[in-house]
């Protein structure tokens, strides 16, 4: 999606995010993402960096850091996006450069790959049947002492393959785990 990305052609804004916005896109990453710590966030997002937001299209919202190329010439990288309203997902490229960042995951089987692969949605066999894999329910209980979903609908999940070691999507759950 981000490979061909130019910010001269495919942009209709660009604007320089500000500090307080960086917070809070890192306190977003933090609450949903319980296994990065704040440090491996530094890592990724540091405290005097400039990250730019790039409007692309009607509903898409793109943070690009800069990074410099090996002729020394700064470079826009893609890191973060965020559909419309939804929650804020690594890209692809982020979750492989840095896979020590365990963003929240899913596993689908072996079955599901060529599916995923020419775009189809994850059905919920991909992710209930043997190899699938999601976060299990009733870890960790809410105010009420309710147990919480492993998974909460709408929220994002990087989509891993059952016996591969890379992730092949991000995505946005359209069910709970506690519901499938």
């Amino acid at each position: 999606m981000f490979r061909t990305f130019d910010p001269s052609k495919d942009v209709s804004t660009s604007t320089q995010v500000k500090a307080s916005v960086t917070r809070a896109l890192k306190s977003q990453i933090l609450q949903t993402h319980n296994k990065i710590t704040e440090e491996m966030l530094d890592e990724l997002i540091p405290k005097k960096s400039s990250l730019i937001q790039y409007k692309v299209g009607p509903h898409l919202m793109l943070y690009c850091r800069k990074v410099e190329r090996e002729d020394s010439s700064p470079i826009d990288e893609p890191i973060l996006f965020q559909q419309r309203d939804g929650p804020i997902l690594p890209t692809l490229k982020l979750v492989h450069k840095y896979p020590g960042l365990k963003f929240k995951s899913v596993t689908v089987d072996k079955g599901a790959i060529p599916f995923l692969l020419g775009g189809a949605n994850v059905m919920c066999p991909g992710l209930t049947n043997p190899g699938g894999e999601m976060p299990p329910d009733g870890e960790t209980q809410d105010a009420q002492g309710f147990d919480v979903p492993g998974v909460a609908k709408g929220e994002g999940v990087v989509i891993y393959a059952e016996g591969k070691e890379h992730a092949l999507a991000c995505g946005v759950m359209t069910m709970s785990s506690a519901e499938m």
